[in-house]
């Protein structure tokens, strides 16, 4: 007996050692997934309902990157430039804070609004391609007041699993875990 119990005591330690790791992501995962937040401050307070509902704008006419890479990015000030150009300004400080920052090729510090894990990889394209619907997960943006958009669901992953699954998609780990 005392011949096995030195592997044993050795085994059982090594389990536990490589068991900590896992034990931390999966407490981590659960404590401290995004929740549902208060909007944050952004630098301008950008009008999503005047660009989608009165000039009739889809989310990938600004956020380009959305139908062909995984993040949907923000647009650049050229981007914005290439309407804002001509809009008068007087009056609307916001705008004016916009034409600043290009004129002196500075960049709008934006505040990431949908958080998800660090552990977690969201593909835009895939879900955009597939026909997912924005609002699906960022909710109504074109309803939200200037400045006041927030994480409109939590992306826990039985939410995102729940989805997949009714949508027929992959459930498998790899799909957001690589």
């Amino acid at each position: 007996m005392q011949r096995y119990l030195r592997p044993m005591v050795f085994g059982v330690v090594v389990l536990i050692l490589l068991a900590i790791p896992v034990v931390l992501i999966a407490l981590r995962s659960f404590f401290l997934a995004p929740t549902e937040e208060p909007p944050k401050p952004q630098p301008i307070d950008f009008p999503h309902a005047f660009h989608v509902q009165t000039l009739g704008l889809d989310c990938t006419f600004c956020h380009r990157e959305a139908s062909t890479e995984a993040d949907a990015g923000v647009p650049a000030l050229e981007q914005c430039m290439f309407c804002h150009k001509v809009v008068p300004t007087a009056g609307k400080p916001d705008l004016q804070k916009l034409v600043n920052a290009f004129d002196s090729n500075q960049p709008i510090d934006w505040m990431r609004v949908t958080q998800l894990p660090d552990h977690v990889h969201f593909v835009h394209a895939t879900h955009i391609n597939a026909g997912i619907a924005c609002q699906t997960c960022h909710g109504p943006v074109q309803d939200m007041a200037a400045g006041k958009v927030y994480q409109y669901r939590n992306l826990e992953m039985g939410d995102c699993i729940s989805c997949h699954k009714e949508m027929g998609a992959r459930t498998d780990c790899s799909v957001c875990h690589y």
